[in-house]
């Protein structure tokens, strides 16, 4: 059982400060997990801001010990393996193919034209790959998030009471996304609320009626982020547009 910690929240001037702190804010987290309990775990987001973070994180990585890192994904779009829509390939770019993260320490999603072309045993093998993580370490250290401007994080969309109202399995298959490419896995809230630290990192205006709604605690099928916390900490870094509905 977990228990969930109340949010806060971070202004910072504009996108690329917002960007910044939230790459200080990775290091600093997995460095202290490592130090305290000898390596540590990170969920990363993709998008524009997600991937921009991990090229800062790669700009200026601190005492972070790649080899005792453990990285996973919040969500993929299930397409073929070097399709430019797969947040592995794109966060490989931005980070991992620079610095000695260990190989056998990546754990990515099935693709569509792999070894399991069904969505749902994708799924399913992703779970269990989560499920043996925490097994062994009890729980994420951080899990990143960005946010769409509908309220959405990883691949949990508003209205999809599926998805939503997942409270088993730790990842799940989406095979009707509103947002192209409509087949996805995602993680849900189980795997999201077994992470120590949630960070959601928002910009923009078009997003500050969700954020201010999420902050506010509303039912998660109408804004998904409004569901994610972590067992430690939750934190919304915002710039200062997406924190207009805040004032």
């Amino acid at each position: 059982m977990t228990t969930s910690s109340e949010a806060t929240v971070e202004v910072h001037t504009d996108g690329d400060a917002l960007t910044t702190a939230a790459a200080r804010r990775f290091v600093e987290v997995l460095v202290a997990a490592q130090a305290e309990r000898g390596s540590a775990s990170v969920v990363v987001t993709g998008g524009g801001t997600g991937i921009t973070l991990l090229e800062k994180v790669r700009a200026d990585p601190g005492d972070l010990d790649w080899s005792k890192l453990d990285v996973f994904w919040g969500d993929e779009r299930f397409v073929p393996a070097g399709d430019p829509e797969r947040n592995e390939l794109q966060a490989h770019r931005a980070l991992l193919d620079h610095v000695p993260v260990d190989p056998a320490r990546i754990h990515t999603v099935a693709t569509s034209d792999g070894e399991y072309p069904d969505p749902v045993e994708a799924a399913a093998e992703y779970a269990t790959a989560v499920r043996a993580h925490l097994a062994a370490h009890g729980a994420f250290d951080l899990h990143l998030l960005g946010m769409g401007p509908d309220g959405h994080i990883n691949s949990l969309f508003p209205g999809d009471a599926d998805t939503i109202g997942e409270d088993r399995e730790y990842a799940v298959a989406v095979t009707d996304s509103p947002k192209p490419p409509p087949v996805r896995v995602t993680l849900t809230y189980p795997a999201i609320r077994r992470s120590r630290h949630v960070v959601l990192v928002v910009s923009g205006s078009g997003k500050a009626d969700p954020v201010a709604a999420a902050i506010k605690g509303v039912d998660p099928l109408e804004i998904p982020a409004a569901g994610a916390h972590g067992s430690e900490s939750t934190t919304f870094l915002l710039d200062e547009d997406a924190a207009t509905g805040l004032n």
